[in-house]
Order: structure tokens, then sequence, then C-alpha cells
């Protein structure tokens, strides 16, 4: 796992396994779900401490089906702190081949984007394994949710808090039960002993979920798929949300004050900027979908979702790609500081 901000990081590598041996033992059907959108989870402390390294990162997924490249900069000439934070953990939920990714945009400080970095990721783990069957949507739902409510539980986060956005990759296999209104089903567990599976039954899925105004987008043979949502005062629906609950868009921003309309933490506005994201599934198209970038308004701000995709056209390092799109916004003239995290999809 990464945890990095600034020139903060920490890594821990998962041990990897044969691609046999994980499709066999860790997938999970997509039969069997539900959809309980409001519940939330109970609280998880697992604490991180970071290790001071150099300005650059490195790829932890030797011997995944994926890479993974960041890039980032404070932006000096016009930021004087770094709020991004990003996080990513190869082999997620100790499954081989799944992977968590993601970028918190802190604003007002940096305490809540740091918060999320070291621990949004512990509290979906809990989620899923709390519930083996359930719709990875509805866990990344709660756990959005259960991380704002203790951000605003929170001593020393004061008014800080950041856009997330958020991808899981996972392995799943369709296993078709006897009645699709029973939502029968089977899940592979990690000790099984077949000896036997259909691989064409495994997919690989695509989640996501967002706050705020950082975006996740799809590379599907060169054009752009958005997996995120921007919540911001000119949207009508998050406007009218604010409305209902008493708040008022001035500017665009909430209360005058806050560009974004949802977010994590930020308690100070709190019964008007929710913490509930906006979520997407998508299965992943072997030999189209190419990759995933996600990245801050510091580049969203400057950058077309198509424009990003042709800038790192035939760049095969995934490092080098990220620092592409970083130093385009940087000389397009963002204001922001930048994070952007480009994630390379091998073939299944």
């Amino acid at each position: 796992m990464y945890l990095r901000t600034g020139k903060f990081q920490l890594g821990i590598f998962l041990f990897n396994k044969s691609m046999k041996s994980f499709l066999k033992r860790h997938s999970v059907d997509l039969t069997r779900r539900n959809s309980k959108w409001e519940d939330n989870n109970d609280e998880v402390k697992l604490d991180i401490k970071d290790l001071k390294i150099t300005d650059t990162t490195t790829d932890p997924c030797e011997g995944l089906t994926f890479k993974v490249g960041v890039s980032e900069n404070k932006n000096s000439k016009y930021r004087r702190s770094m709020e991004d934070v990003h996080t990513y953990v190869s082999n997620f939920c100790d499954r081989l081949d799944w992977g968590y990714f993601a970028i918190f945009d802190g604003h007002a400080g940096k305490q809540t984007s740091r918060w999320c970095g070291s621990n949004l990721h512990n509290l979906l783990f809990e989620s899923i394994i709390n519930d083996k069957f359930g719709d990875l949507r509805d866990n990344l739902n709660k756990s959005f949710q259960k991380a704002d409510e203790l951000i605003g539980d929170e001593e020393g986060i004061g008014n800080s808090g950041c856009t997330a956005a958020v991808a899981v990759l996972r392995w799943e296999e369709e296993i078709e039960g006897e009645g699709e209104g029973e939502g029968e089903g089977e899940v592979i567990e990690e000790n099984t002993d077949n000896d036997h599976i259909d691989y064409n039954k495994h997919k690989r899925i695509l989640y996501t979920a967002n706050v705020g105004d950082s975006r996740i987008i799809l590379n599907r043979n060169g054009k752009a798929i958005r997996l995120s949502y921007e919540h911001k005062g000119n949207d009508l629906n998050e406007r009218r949300r604010i409305e209902e609950n008493g708040g008022i868009i001035i500017g665009n921003r909430v209360n005058g004050i806050l560009a974004v309309t949802r977010s994590l933490g930020d308690k100070y506005v709190k019964e008007f900027v929710i913490g509930k994201p906006f979520t997407t599934m998508i299965e992943i198209i072997p030999d189209m979908d190419k990759e995933i970038i996600i990245g801050c308004d510091g580049l969203w701000d400057v950058c077309e979702d198509d424009k990003a995709i042709e800038l790192i056209k035939g760049i095969e390092d995934v490092n080098e790609a990220s620092k592409v799109l970083v130093d385009y916004a940087i000389s397009n003239g963002t204001t922001d500081n930048v994070t952007v995290m480009v994630i390379r999809l091998g073939k299944d």
C-alpha cells in the first residue's frame, strides 16, 4: 500500500501468487447483491505511520496485471503547501490482483486529506469483509459516509475538508443460479478444493466513488469514459438540495465560501455539504480498456478528458505518463496543487 502527501510515503507490499491460483481462490460472484445504500459500518482504527522519502514515486505492482504511476506538484507559484494525498493498495482485501486507488484533494488544511489517505481504505476493507455478497458500490457509499462521521468527531481536523476520488479493481465470477429472483450463487472461497474453473466466467470490474470535483476517467479505445460526477455549486440538482436544507449558493459557492457541494470533512457546513458519493460500476473489456486516470481538479481545470488520454498515448512508463499530465497542467496555468494517478491495465 502506498500513502503519500508531499514528501511522505509508505509502502506495504503483499505477496503474489500464480494467476491460476488467483482465479480459483480470489473471485466473488455477481449474482448475489444487495443495495442498502444508507447503512454505515462500525468504526475501524488502524494506524499508518509516514516514512520520509524523496519526491518521486515507484510502482509496487510488479507481477500484477496493472501498473500504477503517480506524479504531483505543489505548484509553488500559487500554493504555499501541498494538500493533496494519494493512496494505492495492491492485492487489496488480501486478494491477488485487486487494487485500490485514491486521490484526496484537501482544502483549508491537509488534515482531512491525510486522515482519508490513512483510513478510508481500512473502512472499505472492513465493509467488504463484513458483507461478502454486497454490492461494492454500497460498500463504498457506507465507507465514505462512515469516514465523514469519524472525521467530524476527530480532534485536530479543524474545519479542513477534502474531495475524494476512489477506484477499486477486482475480479468477479458470474455464476448463474436456478432463479434470478432468489439471487442464487456461490463464492469461490480462499481454501477451495476446486481443481477446475471456467476462466471465461471471470470478469474484471472497476468500481468508482467520488465526492467533489476530483475526476476519474477510463480510456476505452482512445476515448474517455467519465466515471465521476462533479459536485459543484453550479450544478442545479446540488443547488436545489442545498437550498432545501437551508443553505445558499452565492457565486457558485456554498454559503459563498466552499466551491464543492460534497466533500469529506468541512464540518462547519456539514448540514449542506454531505459525504455521500457518486458511485459507478463498469466491466473492464480486455484489449479495449487501456488505463484509468485519476486526477484532482488542478489537472481537470485546464485539461479535457480526451486531451488527457491523447497526451499519454504511446507512453509506456506509467510514472512518465502521470508526469506528462502534471507538467501539462502546470504549463497551462493551473493555480492549484496537482496530483495525477495513471493505472495501466494489462491483459487478463
